[in-house]
């Protein structure tokens, strides 16, 4: 509406739902009703209505000046009836955005699951709130972590048949359970340096930034199994202390020896589990053994020798 019957009004503040714009709509809801209004007087009423954005009178008034003329055919009379009547509509919707906002941090501040999860890095209130409920439900439902992360949807879909293996994305999941820890783990990484280097070595390894978040709200799923499943809080210098993050570079192996391949590890997730490889060289072999090593981040695959149609065998 304001882009036809009032566009300099919609051009003076950022935010037009803020509460400075919308009195100031209210103040002014016409173009003749602000024609006369000076740099100096438009500094002075900011003031009287704690204006906190820090631009002064004249810029403001270049901002109104240079908006684009009202092309409406309506009357100033109708045009402020309908400007003051949005403003009043938009002020009760924030009345009661900040009514519920009160409400979901008290609520947040009773639950027996927000003193777990409370002192996380950067996870604030409202991040807190949907945590607390989007993930309680499946925290309490879940019988080991790697269910309470499947159900959290940020794993993959795996289908094998025969020969054939397809990891794909994971679509049939709990959607609002998965944007909920998403944020959080996007939002953590400028706190946390356990958080910022496995976001880092994800992005070295060619993951996309979506599939880097996921990979690190996988690392800060099973943090938060572990708190509610001991019921202890958060605690960054224990979790620091523990050393769950390997720093060390990835490193090839230096001899593999024949009949073996190198595998790079895409996803590394609790010791002893392996979701995602990549094997360099040939793999002919359904029966590939692993031979773990000590390194997290590479392991070498055993092959038995090939056999190829004439019977005779002959090593890869």
């Amino acid at each position: 509406m304001l882009d036809a019957h009032w566009p300099g009004g919609k051009a003076v503040f950022y935010e037009l739902d803020s509460d400075i714009a919308l009195a100031f709509l209210e103040r002014y809801p016409t173009p003749a009703a602000a024609s006369k209004l000076t740099a100096g007087r438009l500094e002075a009423w900011c003031k009287r209505h704690g204006y906190s954005g820090k631009k002064p009178g004249s810029f403001l008034v270049e901002r109104l000046r240079s908006a684009p003329s009202a092309a409406s055919r309506l009357s100033p009379a109708t045009v402020e009836q309908l400007v003051r009547v949005q403003v009043q509509l938009v002020q009760g919707i924030r009345a009661t955005v900040r009514a519920l906002d009160k409400a979901i941090t008290e609520a947040v501040k009773a639950h027996p699951y927000a003193p777990l999860f409370a002192t996380m890095p950067r996870i604030g209130k409202v991040n807190l709130a949907q945590i607390i409920g989007e993930l309680g439900p499946i925290l309490e439902r879940s019988q080991t972590c790697e269910q309470f992360i499947a159900d959290a949807g940020v794993v993959p879909v795996t289908q094998a048949c025969g020969k054939s293996r397809t990891v794909a994305f994971r679509y049939a999941t709990n959607r609002r359970a998965r944007l909920a820890v998403t944020r959080f783990a996007d939002n953590i990484r400028h706190g946390s340096d356990w958080a910022a280097t496995i976001y880092t070595d994800a992005r070295a390894r060619k993951r996309r930034h979506p599939h880097a978040i996921r990979i690190l709200a996988r690392a800060w799923l099973r943090v938060i199994w572990a708190c509610w499943r001991d019921g202890a809080c958060y605690d960054p210098a224990t979790h620091q202390a523990n050393g769950k993050i390997n720093t060390s570079a990835d490193t090839p192996v230096a001899a593999a020896g024949p009949g073996c391949a190198v595998v790079s590890v895409l996803d590394v997730g609790p010791p002893g589990a392996v979701h995602c490889v990549r094997i360099s060289g040939r793999s002919r072999s359904r029966r590939a053994r692993i031979r773990w090593t000590e390194s997290r981040a590479v392991r070498t695959v055993s092959r038995p020798p090939w056999r190829g149609r004439s019977g005779s065998r002959r090593d890869q």
